[in-house]
């Protein structure tokens, strides 16, 4: 089965919007990781984006890093699931959402009742990624 991926570590965090309930947690760039049926290689890729939490709130408690920044990791989770260190793509649910994204020392942390992975355009390509 084919699958692609947002790689969290080393994905570049440019804003974090807020708007009424809708927080847009802004990648640019997202690293992507695609691997395809039946072959060790995977491949690289490189596309802008945003994670969109409705019916969210941000958690004041930790400070918001200073933006831009590299992420250095973390969870993003929807419903019974929880990702670390990853987005799987595509992203659309609805039900309980969170994220605990590490930044700068700092991590940002979404509560919401849906998210989804907005993408734009088409992903660029980076490299091959072969077994060592």
């Amino acid at each position: 089965m084919d699958s692609t991926s947002i790689e969290l570590p080393g994905s570049r965090i440019s804003a974090v919007d807020v708007d009424g309930d809708t927080i847009r947690v802004v990648f640019e760039p997202a690293y992507l990781v695609k691997t395809m049926t039946g072959s060790v290689e995977r491949t690289r890729w490189w596309q802008n984006g945003a994670l969109v939490f409705e019916g969210a709130r941000l958690d004041e408690d930790d400070p918001m890093p200073k933006l831009p920044a590299e992420c250095a990791g973390g969870d993003v989770g929807e419903n019974v699931y929880t990702y670390r260190d990853m987005i799987p793509v595509p992203l659309v649910s609805q039900g309980s959402a969170h994220c605990a994204l590490k930044v700068d020392g700092a991590v940002i942390r979404i509560d919401a009742t849906g998210v989804r992975l907005d993408l734009d355009g088409v992903p660029k390509y980076i490299e091959h990624l072969r077994p060592a």
